[in-house]
């Protein structure tokens, strides 16, 4: 029998410096997954799915997200739509020194969907980490968003990178999908579809 599904939705730094400020989101387009953030936010709201939001402060020298700066303030779409639980991080993984897997655990989740900023960093270990402590994740692909990056092992466009995470995250840690595709899952309490390292291989190797 397969057991119910209970949500949480998880929306990570949708801070000031990711959309005007000192790191901007390139892809996909900040001002469209701004736009998704905020619909999984009241599609939530409207099914009794409990928020968390999210938010990283770094020191006050930092070049972004500083303490007591505007860039790291959370944006406008969370702030007026407001969460059931808060969660102050100073590490890249939402479950760090936080209380986060207490709190999920006492409300019985057992799907937690991810979405803001970065897909790379954020997302991507606060995904892996909740996995590894007995959570299913969905990551909203459209609800995120990469920038580019260049230093001593290479460089890679925000395009690529966020491309290539969703791909590694389908794989393994997450499934998935796009805000249209989860608010059908919300709607008629299924699941997404999951994958599995072994069949993403198979399907390169024959040329997918």
């Amino acid at each position: 029998m397969q057991t119910a599904i209970r949500r949480a939705l998880i929306v990570i730094d949708v801070q000031n410096d990711y959309i005007s400020g000192t790191l901007p989101i390139i892809w996909p387009p900040v001002e469209q997954s701004l736009a998704n953030i905020g619909r999984a936010m009241d599609a939530a709201r409207a099914a009794g799915i409990p928020v968390v939001a999210v938010q990283n402060i770094l020191p006050a020298s930092a070049p972004f997200m500083a303490e007591g700066t505007a860039g790291a303030e959370l944006h406008p779409v969370v702030t007026s739509r407001g969460w059931d639980h808060y969660v102050l991080k100073d590490m890249p993984v939402a479950f760090c020194k936080t209380d986060l897997e207490n709190w999920l655990k006492e409300r019985q989740i057992t799907t937690v969907t991810i979405v803001g900023y970065m897909t790379h960093n954020c997302d991507l270990s606060t995904a892996i980490a909740a996995m590894h402590r007995g959570f299913q994740v969905e990551f909203l692909s459209d609800a995120g968003g990469s920038l580019a990056y260049a230093n001593r092992a290479g460089s890679a466009t925000a395009e690529e990178i966020h491309r290539v995470m969703t791909v590694v995250m389908q794989s393994r840690f997450a499934a998935v999908l796009t805000t249209s595709e989860w608010l059908e899952c919300v709607a008629t309490g299924s699941a997404p579809e999951r994958d599995s390292i072994y069949s993403s291989n198979q399907r390169a190797l024959k040329g997918a």
